[in-house]
């Protein structure tokens, strides 16, 4: 069995209002990132920490790179391998080289790539977000990852930022109404290369501030809660303190959301 510690859009950086009220609580990154740090020390000892991405509330180039360090490193005291995944704030004025630099990742050359760990591989998609208008992986990533997955005969977890589910939007105080800068364009021939493959038993995602399962052709599609989401209306605000653990064994897959909105999730192959 490999155990996982999954956090996402911490957003490291200055408060951030929507609507004209305060939705992320970004000034409680720190010290959430730091006790997620704690409990996977003293309590998970996972095997792998994933951090789905958007460690930044992105200002500017020189900012948004000190925080980015500042939020990688902090992640990497957990006494696990970190897996970083890119996410769109982390890209705004970000390079991807400047990205795999802060994770240490000279051996690779683009922000997409998969591995294997015990009995499992990993994919790592990078989902591209150009803002207000599109969320893309792009023909070339469709390629590379159909060949991924042709050579890979392991049970295989993804992993991305922004969602591949054709989720319902309703009540989501980000999303509701915009599905284009929050699911990815070309969801249903991803989907379909995840599917054809018959490998795929999870694939998990942040960015839609939200908890959120999906399960599409048996393939189950985990959205993960921000840190620092507000879960109040308005200041002074409760952080969700959101993150989950994964039991990964060949045929079940148990999922345990933890924080203020806690949940639970089963998957039998």
């Amino acid at each position: 069995m490999l155990t996982l510690g999954l956090i996402t859009d911490l957003h490291f950086g200055p408060e951030a209002g929507f609507a004209g009220k305060l939705r992320k609580l970004t000034r409680s990154a720190p010290g959430l990132a730091k006790a997620f740090v704690t409990r996977m020390n003293d309590v998970v000892k996972p095997d792998l920490v994933v951090n789905l991405g958007d460690d930044i509330e992105d200002e500017d180039h020189d900012a948004d790179l000190a925080r980015y360090a500042a939020c990688v490193n902090l992640l990497r005291g957990a006494r696990a391998e970190l897996v970083n995944v890119a996410g769109n704030h982390d890209t705004a004025h970000l390079a991807p080289t400047e990205l795999l630099a802060v994770w240490q990742r000279p051996d690779l050359d683009r922000l997409y790539h998969s591995f294997d760990r015990g009995n499992f591989h990993f994919v790592v998609l990078h989902t591209r977000e150009r803002k207000d208008r599109d969320v893309t992986v792009g023909e070339e990533q469709l390629r590379w990852l159909r060949e991924d997955l042709a050579r890979a005969h392991a049970p295989t977890v993804v992993l991305m930022h922004h969602s591949a589910a054709d989720q319902d939007l309703r009540g989501n105080r980000w999303f509701e109404g915009s599905p284009h800068i929050c699911l990815v364009e070309e969801r249903r021939a991803l989907r379909t290369i995840l599917r054809e493959s018959g490998i795929v038993r999870a694939v998990f995602n942040g960015h839609l501030h939200w908890n959120h399962l999906d399960v599409i052709d048996s393939i189950p599609f985990v959205t993960l809660q921000s840190l620092i989401e507000n879960l109040d209306d308005d200041a002074p605000g409760r952080a969700a303190a959101a993150h989950a653990v994964v039991h990964l064994e060949p045929n079940r897959i148990v999922v345990k959301v933890e924080g203020a909105e806690r949940a639970t999730y089963q998957f039998e192959a």
